[in-house]
């Protein structure tokens, strides 16, 4: 994508997490306070953020406009509509966040900026921030699948609530999370205080930061030690009896694959094998993506995906002195870790 386009788009961070996290607190943050910056919020509820009249400058239906030049206005109905409204306004915004509810999986909504031409043309989807309670987050993940899915698309999760556990449990909570998604960026907070450059404007789906971003992201191996035995890692989460709870629950375990290989890929065989194997196994894929090396390529081919909506593109070329392999990452649910691997495998350019 070219960068003048993508300087036009507004960067839009979708905000989710659990009942209770902390969600509100953030967004009253970003509502009232002094940080000279124009963001628009759209909520599910007013009624849960408790905007504070004071603070209020202007309102028309279902807008509010606050002192310090932001916006809050709520999602009745379409998401795209108040998008498409929110950018006929005559002012530019720095940024939107969108707020999914506390029970909701985020995807919809992060599809919604692949999927719509009109609201891709305007905006551009930034980044997945979750928040996370971090004493009561362990009891989320295991009875709730949307918990996990909302610590497995994030990029950045801020774990709140950090005052209310102990350095040890701080620690399980972490594994658990990186067990879930190795991938995120996690930043501790209390009262979700954070500066908001932490989790605005990441540029995570920006196909040409990612590097920049993560320069780990292709030797970062956290998630192999999980790929050869992926059991035995809750093992160290739970010293009191939990692990019964798991093997039952094997199906709902959502992990990580991490793919490595040497060899150039055939752009063919792997456009074929990408598109074949998200259309066959989306569903259960939540977040993927990889930094190939096509033979005869000078470019590396940046690529992420979203469940089955994708986006790639040739991006940096590659240095020269850099040894270059193809990386390819899949979260999901009870991923077929042979299959990937052997699918992977056959993109090998001949």
């Amino acid at each position: 994508m070219p960068q003048s386009s993508q300087a036009s788009q507004v960067p839009v961070t979708v905000l989710t997490g659990y009942l209770g996290a902390g969600k509100t607190t953030l967004l009253n943050r970003i509502l009232s306070e002094d940080h000279g910056k124009k963001y628009a919020v759209i909520v599910n509820e007013f009624g849960e953020i408790g905007i504070d009249n004071d603070l209020v400058v202007g309102s028309d239906e279902e807008v509010f406009e606050m002192n310090n030049g932001c916006i809050c206005c709520t999602v009745r109905g379409d998401l795209v509509r108040i998008i498409g409204g929110l950018m006929k306004r005559k002012e530019r915004f720095d940024a939107i966040l969108v707020e999914t509810t506390g029970l909701a999986d985020p995807a919809p909504v992060a599809q919604t900026f692949f999927a719509d031409e009109d609201v891709a043309e305007k905006t551009r989807l930034d980044a997945v921030v979750t928040v996370a309670d971090a004493k009561h987050l362990a009891l989320r993940l295991d009875d709730s699948r949307e918990a996990k899915e909302q610590i497995a698309f994030a990029d950045v999760i801020l774990l709140n609530k950090t005052d209310l556990v102990t350095a040890s449990e701080l620690a399980q909570v972490e594994a658990r999370i990186r067990s879930i998604n190795p991938y995120a960026k996690v930043i501790r907070t209390n009262k979700c205080v954070v500066d908001s450059k932490e989790i605005l404007d990441r540029g995570a789906f920006s196909l040409d930061r990612i590097l920049t971003l993560e320069p780990d992201f292709l030797t970062h191996d956290y998630a192999d030690e999980h790929d050869h035995d992926h059991d035995h890692h809750h093992d160290h989460h739970h010293g009191h009896g939990h692990d019964h709870h798991h093997s039952k629950r094997h199906d709902d375990e959502i992990g990580s694959l991490s793919l490595r290989e040497d060899r150039p890929l055939d752009p063919d065989k792997f456009g074929e094998w990408i598109r074949t194997t998200l259309a066959e196994q989306g569903a259960k894929i939540l977040r993927s993506k990889g930094i190939l090396q096509f033979r005869g390529e000078a470019q590396r081919y940046v690529l992420q995906a979203v469940h089955m909506m994708m986006d790639g593109a040739f991006t940096a070329a590659w240095g020269g002195k850099e040894p270059r392999y193809s990386r390819f990452v899949f979260i999901g649910r009870d991923l077929d870790h042979e299959k990937l691997r052997a699918g992977f495998a056959s993109c090998v350019a001949d």
